[in-house]
């Protein structure tokens, strides 16, 4: 099963912003905006340092691939020979579990990508994968030993 992390352009469905929710779907909740979190960081950052990443690529999706390919290698050099600037660009948490913004998302947006617009009804294969995701998150097998602690601050 593949997975996608939405960004902050497409919210979250009605349900899960609502006070009623289980355990279960908290911990679901807090799990996929973590994931999405470590991604709009990872991007972020690239996309900071590499600002050809913040607009549409017209090449074919092979070479787009390569670029990014490079991108990540040259961050990655980058990263090591200049550590001490990589950790004021990330998010962080603070002990209430806030979002403390990292120094990416003061210049990194993506001015070309238009908001999406439209009906926002979930198709019957979301439906099944949050409820996988949702299974897997609360099992011995997908479960992590603070995930009831985040729920409960």
């Amino acid at each position: 099963m593949q997975y996608v992390f939405t960004t902050s352009a497409v919210r979250l469905q009605q349900v899960c912003i609502g006070s009623l929710l289980t355990d279960e779907q908290l911990i679901t909740n807090y799990r996929i905006s973590r994931g999405r979190r470590v991604v709009e960081n990872a991007f972020g950052i690239l996309a900071q340092r590499w600002q050809l990443l913040l607009t549409t690529m017209m090449q074919q999706p092979n070479v787009v691939r390569n670029i990014v390919e490079c991108c990540v290698c040259l961050h990655n050099v980058m990263r090591l020979r200049y550590p001490t600037q990589q950790n004021a660009q990330l998010d962080m948490e603070n002990d209430q579990h806030d979002l403390i913004p990292g120094l990416w998302r003061a210049t990194a947006n993506m001015y070309e990508v238009n908001m999406v617009i439209g009906p926002n009804r979930d198709t019957v294969a979301a439906k099944k994968q949050r409820e996988y995701l949702r299974l897997y998150f609360n099992s011995q097998a997908g479960s992590v030993p603070w995930q009831n602690r985040m729920i409960s601050a």
